[in-house]
């Protein structure tokens, strides 16, 4: 028998998901028998005490006698508990200076973490997530930072709605107009975005009708690596190729934003890879795109408007290019950015039953099947108070060195 439990979720401000609802619980307790759930209490979250105890889970105030702690977002380190295996969000692996402390305190309390961001498959997929619904979100905010920017339409806050069928139906009230909406990225973020802009029924088009052809009713156009970036040399580049040495490429961006009036990032930005635009090509009066909603949310980094991450109570605010400082989003000559970085929060309950199903799927087999297929064996970051091999590039980091300590 293994103990789980879905721990309370700490962090500030509240995040209301969790990993298992009461009925995908229920679910995982029909395949697996031989795992044990307990549920940690908790004030905050979307599926109420009450619920898991109507589903037949002992709800406890300590869960300290479970193995495997389930939770979403980091554990503050006072609330670690020793010895056990963890599953959250650690963002540590892209060596993150404001989480290097938890990780060292992992470490140090002989923590088995298990990253959610790198359970993956065997060609290094992303299994599990959240970012269906950060594109779904992220693109309605977009759509709302429009509205009130022009004083066209008023669409309510996502976190204000009970689930998605909700936002849709908002969305349903409103007409958008003949906006060219340019989207980036293939996977499960540009994705939820997508199905936003295919629920409004925006026409979708090619790269040159994009960049070529005026409309009179909107359009989006969804590009990946190789529409935005080309090698160097000249010569013909692959996906593959650009995500091994994305040195060897330039950016191929701007002619986009010389089209585009919406601009929705839902790429994931590599480190080393060209940048979308620079403050200078902001400025450019062939720069024509007048609202974005940075999903994807690299602060410093590709995205020169993108000068930090806005929040739920306040998710957006505008970008001066002349002058290359923050200004109210309403202001007529400035870029309206909508950068909110916990976007999935927004449609809680939603998100949480999404996660779970994935996690049901890819991940519980895993403890009752030996492992077979490496996923608990890629994700573990931390084992006997040491680094995975996977994972030995963070020791410079777990020591400081990269920022000066």
């Amino acid at each position: 028998m293994i103990k789980f439990a879905l721990i309370k979720e700490r962090k500030t401000p509240p995040d209301r998901r969790v990993v298992f609802s009461p009925d995908e619980l229920l679910e995982a307790v029909k395949q697996f028998p031989e795992a044990e759930f307990k549920v940690e209490s908790s004030d905050v979250r979307v599926f109420p005490d009450e619920e898991y105890r109507r589903a037949g889970f002992e709800v406890l105030e300590d869960v300290s006698n479970c193995d495997v702690l389930l939770g979403v977002k980091e554990v503050p380190i006072p609330n670690l508990i020793p010895n056990k295996k963890y599953f959250f969000f650690s963002h540590t692996i892209k060596k993150q200076p404001y989480n290097r402390d938890l990780l060292r305190e992992i470490l140090k309390n002989n923590i088995e973490l298990y990253d959610h961001e790198v359970i993956v498959n065997k060609k290094g997929g992303r299994l599990i997530g959240f970012g269906r619904y950060a594109g779904l979100v992220g693109a309605y905010n977009g759509l709302r930072g429009i509205g009130l920017k022009n004083g066209i339409f008023e669409l309510p806050k996502a976190e204000s709605l009970p689930d998605l069928n909700a936002m849709l139906a908002e969305l349903d009230k409103i007409e958008i107009p003949p906006l060219k909406i340019l989207l980036t990225g293939n996977g499960k973020v540009a994705h939820g975005a997508r199905e936003i802009l295919d629920h409004l029924k925006v026409k979708k088009v090619g790269v040159n009708t994009f960049l070529n052809d005026t409309f009179d009713t909107p359009v989006y156009c969804q590009i990946d690596v190789l529409d935005y970036n080309k090698r160097r040399d000249g010569e013909k580049g692959s996906n593959q190729d650009f995500y091994k040495h994305p040195e060897k490429y330039e950016s191929n961006f701007l002619r986009f934003t010389h089209a585009a009036d919406f601009f929705i990032a839902g790429h994931f930005y590599g480190e080393g890879a060209p940048v979308f635009f620079t403050a200078e090509d902001a400025k450019s009066t062939n720069f024509s795109i007048k609202y974005i909603a940075d999903i994807s949310c690299d602060i410093a980094g590709p995205i020169a408007s993108t000068l930090r991450p806005s929040t739920i109570a306040e998710p957006f605010y505008g970008y001066d290019p002349q002058e290359e400082r923050e200004v109210d989003f309403r202001e007529k000559n400035s870029i309206l950015v909508m950068a909110v970085d916990n976007l999935p929060c927004e449609l809680p309950k939603d998100a949480s039953e999404g996660f779970g199903e994935m996690f049901l799927k890819n991940v519980l087999p895993a403890f009752f099947n030996g492992d077979k297929n490496g996923i608990l064996e890629r994700a573990r970051m931390t084992q006997n108070g040491r680094l995975t091999s996977r994972f030995e590039y963070l020791k410079d980091y777990v020591k400081g060195k990269e920022i000066g300590i």
